[in-house]
């Protein structure tokens, strides 16, 4: 029997393709966990619509991740904190807040978790961070962090 594959299927193939496999495979297996469907002509061009508009929306994404990443490349941004004598701070800066500042700077969200840091940033100074927007797509920024004065 032809099916076509709804989802990846170990041993049998991934999804969107069509494969030949016994009747009983398909009727009592696949079928009934929605692995797969018979592989009717209108099935193969529901999958093939399915697959083009996924290929345009994730190169749609592409080119949006690119774009942001070019306005986020090189970007500085600043934030003042209190610190202690050895220049250490007495919170810490977070991917949460570096999200946050660069959202207000350019105006367009920003994912925290695409954000390389492997710990807070607890130190004054500069410290360059990746932010890995798309495996094509990524940027460098600085963040500064000072001394807040105390007053």
């Amino acid at each position: 029997m032809q099916v076509l594959l709804l989802k990846d299927v170990d041993q049998v193939g991934q999804a969107g393709e069509i494969k030949r496999v016994a009747d009983g495979y398909a009727r009592n297996f696949l079928i009934p966990r929605g692995l797969a469907t018979i592989a009717t002509p209108g099935a193969i061009k529901k999958a093939e619509l399915e697959r083009e508009a996924a290929a345009r929306r994730q190169a749609k994404e592409l080119s949006e991740a690119q774009a942001l990443a070019q306005a986020l490349n090189g970007l500085t941004v600043s934030f003042q904190a209190r610190a202690g004598e050895q220049d250490r701070l007495y919170g810490s800066i977070t991917k949460a807040d570096i999200a946050e500042e660069l959202e207000k700077q350019v105006n367009q969200e920003v994912d925290r978790r695409k954000i390389e840091l492997d710990e807070p940033i607890k130190d004054l100074g500069t410290h360059s961070i990746t932010i890995h927007l798309a495996p094509d797509a990524e940027a460098t920024i600085n963040v500064v962090v000072e001394r807040m004065d105390e007053d």
